[in-house]
């Protein structure tokens, strides 16, 4: 007997995810979504804030997963004054030992093995956030009975899916189901394109972006019922279950891809932005600069800039002295670099000027944004530009 396939929406209390939950629940109501969150217990306020938020506006409850019950700790190794969270169980285990991207167990003990437990065995359907803009993937489970989706971009399939289609010995497969699924006047480029063979040339993503663009709708289709024949947890639906093949039916063109302008749309118009994305001037000699964070996520996160980290130390001084507290001697959040010296009035005056020349050289380049052309300074919004985000960071915890 097959299991019920499950269709899991993780909320990290980031902008991407939260606006993914309203886009699901606008276009794609028939889509009954299990939200979830991985809470490490070392959150930003804002981040259960808009949880709770996104809770109230759309009538759902979003299950929180924890990768430690906080109230089964009672390791003799915890002092009874110690505020426990799941991070600090975990960083007990780990004898101190902070995380940082050479050793990234944040990432695999308090987000993938919950979320890997919490959906067990049952053929699961993750969709992620990843915005139309972006050129990434984000994280992919290797689970055999997990499939990601990412509804936001016009290319709504992960690459295994894409490269197991478009490999050359399934050539004759896709061909047969195109000639079943599409009318013959609209036929011939469509097959002329699946039969060229990917080169130097014409890359795997050229040959994805043809059949895109030729026709999306077309495209989605021919990738759902090629993976009827697979594993794919999606072969276990039919058709009708899927709405997400054919986005027509959204009214709003700039709502089938969609990018960060949209994003901070959608938020503004029901649940709100935190205000932690909201820049922040700041002046240091006679030179002016804004600042914000760029990410959810936790509060000492060590893939965060050390912009970021003046900023929490100028406006969160609370979460800033209580990430400094993790530190001692041979582990830092930044490397070669303690909270303490990063925080010196020289230090700090540095980074600002820096950072300040940083941005005047990027905003002297030509931008390829019309919207950027077009518009000063002032007009783009209060939020942080495109340029400030670090996709080099961790891909599980902002999805």
């Amino acid at each position: 007997m097959r299991k019920k396939v499950r269709h899991v929406l993780g909320i990290s209390g980031g902008k991407d995810s939260a606006a993914l939950g309203l886009y699901m629940s606008e276009h794609f109501p028939e889509i009954e979504l299990d939200f979830y969150s991985c809470d490490t217990g070392r959150e930003l306020d804002e981040t259960y804030e808009l949880i709770d938020n996104l809770e109230a506006y759309l009538g759902i409850e979003v299950t929180k997963l924890h990768a430690v019950d906080t109230d089964k700790m009672t390791k003799p190794n915890f002092d009874e004054s110690e505020e426990l969270s799941p991070f600090d169980y975990l960083l007990k285990d780990y004898g101190g030992f902070l995380p940082s991207t050479y050793s990234r167990w944040c990432t695999k003990d308090l987000k993938l093995k919950p979320f890997e437990e919490y959906i067990g065995d049952d053929p699961t359907i993750s969709y992620v956030g990843i915005r139309g803009d972006e050129d990434r993937e984000a994280y992919v489970s290797t689970k055999e009975n997990v499939q990601t989706i990412f509804p936001f971009k016009k290319n709504i399939w992960s690459f295994d899916v894409l490269d197991l289609v478009l490999d050359y010995h399934n050539t004759g497969q896709l061909k047969d189901i195109y000639e079943r699924i599409v009318k013959p006047e609209k036929l011939a480029r469509i097959l002329e394109e699946v039969e060229r063979p990917i080169s130097i040339e014409h890359n795997f993503n050229k040959k994805v972006d043809a059949l895109i663009n030729l026709n999306v709708t077309a495209f989605n289709r021919a990738v759902f019922h090629f993976l009827k024949k697979t594993d794919f947890p999606l072969s276990q639906l039919e058709e009708s279950d899927f709405p997400l093949l054919d986005k027509s039916h959204i009214e709003k063109e700039q709502q089938r891809v969609v990018v960060r302008e949209t994003v901070f749309e959608m938020l503004e118009e029901s649940i709100g932005v935190p205000e932690y994305y909201k820049k922040m001037e700041y002046e240091v000699d006679g030179k002016k600069g804004t600042y914000s964070r760029t990410r959810s996520g936790c509060f000492f996160c060590f893939y965060q800039q050390k912009i970021e980290w003046i900023w929490l130390y100028e406006n969160n001084r609370e979460k800033f002295e209580a990430a400094k507290k993790y530190e001692k001697e041979g582990f830092t959040w930044i490397e070669n670099e303690s909270l303490d010296e990063l925080t010196q009035p020289e230090r700090i005056k540095d980074i600002k000027l820096k950072h300040i020349e940083k941005k005047q050289t990027k905003n002297g380049k030509t931008s390829k944004t019309l919207l950027n052309n077009l518009l000063g300074e002032e007009e783009k919004g209060d939020y942080f530009d495109k340029e400030d985000e670090d996709y080099a960071g961790c891909t599980v915890c902002f999805i």
